[in-house]
């Protein structure tokens, strides 16, 4: 499946100043970037890697104070939808470094704290059914509610108010599945089948000895989904991050399949 995606961004700086972004389209071996283009006015750009050594991040050191910027991406995506029920999971000693830090609490997937309800409501599933019954539960407890959540809520916080948007799915299944000793992370994607388009987020799972991308709000599958980053939470992979005051003036994304 080959997948458009066009984002434009108009935003007030206080000063010329360094801009962190991570809004380029991973290259992985189930997706291939046929075209990337990232532009951005009166700005020098400095790629390093992205979290987790997925993707990449862009310092745009901007000498004005407006970032203009515009990024177009045609990417051919070969990813099929996993049947969970079917994945292990893997024990702890097989996994490697990087994978066992997403086994861990984080800021926004405070993990530790769901251990009692995990073992209470799954316990009698193992694996990839295990995972699959969560996903279910997250899909149906929640209500997605745009403004309900901002910046600063974690998953225990949506999980008390059992409303949110796809950030919050997102943190919510990862702090489930960490409880149960499954690693998960979190991850910025573009989403075909998302109306209104935007900037989305999902949940990876480690099953089987693979990551494997899952959607509790039910917007998108597997197969249409655009990684750009992954990380422990949303702060490892916001898509503009800057240490001074930015205003939004205007932005849009627009994510189709050819």
């Amino acid at each position: 499946m080959r997948i458009d995606i066009e984002v434009t961004m108009d935003y007030q700086l206080s000063g010329g100043e360094a801009v962190l972004l991570t809004l380029e389209a991973a290259q992985t071996d189930e997706q291939f970037i046929h075209l990337s283009e990232l532009e951005i006015e009166t700005a020098v750009l400095q790629r390093i890697d992205g979290e987790g050594m997925v993707g990449q991040r862009v310092w745009a050191f901007v000498t004005s104070e407006r970032l203009k910027l515009h990024y177009r991406a045609k990417v051919d995506v070969t990813r099929s939808t996993s049947v969970l029920e079917s994945l292990p999971a893997m024990p702890w000693h097989s996994l490697t470094s990087d994978v066992l830090t997403y086994l861990r609490p984080s800021r926004f997937c405070p993990s530790d704290l769901f251990t009692e309800f995990v073992e209470q409501q799954f316990s009698h599933l193992s694996g990839g059914a295990k995972v699959a019954a969560m996903v279910d539960w997250v899909a149906t407890e929640l209500t997605y509610v745009p403004g309900s959540s901002n910046s600063e809520t974690t998953a225990i916080d949506t999980f008390a108010t059992r409303q949110g948007v796809c950030r919050d799915y997102a943190h919510l299944v990862c702090a489930l599945a960490r409880a149960a000793s499954i690693p998960a992370r979190y991850t910025s994607v573009y989403a075909a089948e998302v109306s209104p388009p935007d900037f989305h987020a999902v949940a990876q799972v480690w099953l089987d000895g693979a990551w494997h991308l899952l959607d509790a709000t039910r917007m998108s599958s597997a197969a249409g989904l655009v990684v750009i980053g992954a990380g422990r939470d949303a702060g490892d992979v916001a898509f503009m991050e800057t240490d001074r005051r930015a205003d939004t003036i205007y932005q849009s994304v627009r994510v189709s399949q050819e």
